[in-house]
């Protein structure tokens, strides 16, 4: 049976940060960056259990995108990632639906960037391609972003969106998407 726990980071025990951050370790086999842990701080976290063990994280968190003109508030979900042996058994989905939940009460949109194994997981949860240009705004201005065309994701929520639109990202040290 599996078990959701949603909790701001704020919350959460340091043993289960601790653990979760294993998790992300153990999953990311190709290394994870300082950088990618910090990205997923500082919002809500979904956590799946199995029979008491964790097996599966995703975090949600606050970033402004630009589009049309507007800086939208934007759920951006970081660090989705479900123990290898555990997976296709619906951690994932489970997940993504608690933070797909918080993302239509309290955002204007959600975003991610998907990997190729991830892309066609998010597709049949209803998130769509961004399809136009994505930049960064980086402290020397607006930057384009083209390596990650086509690999940013939308969930829309509150605010219409010209998915060929130009879409912006904010700040951030490490990975800007």
């Amino acid at each position: 049976m599996t078990e959701i726990r949603v909790a701001h980071t704020g919350a959460l025990e340091p043993e289960t940060l601790a653990g979760a951050r294993a998790l992300l370790e153990e999953v990311f086999t190709e290394g994870l960056e300082e950088h990618d842990w910090e990205h997923a701080l500082g919002g809500m976290h979904a956590l799946a259990y199995e029979d008491g063990e964790l097996v599966g994280h995703a975090s949600l968190i606050l970033r402004r995108l630009l589009h049309g003109g507007r800086a939208l508030r934007t759920g951006y979900v970081e660090a989705v990632a479900v123990r290898a042996t555990r997976q296709r058994n619906g951690h994932g989905g489970a997940m993504m639906a608690a933070l797909e939940r918080l993302i239509r009460g309290g955002y204007d949109l959600g975003a991610l960037g998907a990997t190729d194994q991830g892309a066609a997981f998010y597709r049949a949860r209803g998130w769509r391609v961004w399809e136009g240009p994505t930049s960064a705004l980086t402290l020397d201005g607006i930057r384009r972003t083209a390596a990650e065309d086509g690999g940013i994701f939308v969930f829309e929520a509150a605010a219409p969106l010209d998915l060929a639109g130009e879409l912006t990202c904010d700040w951030r040290g490490g990975d800007l998407w």
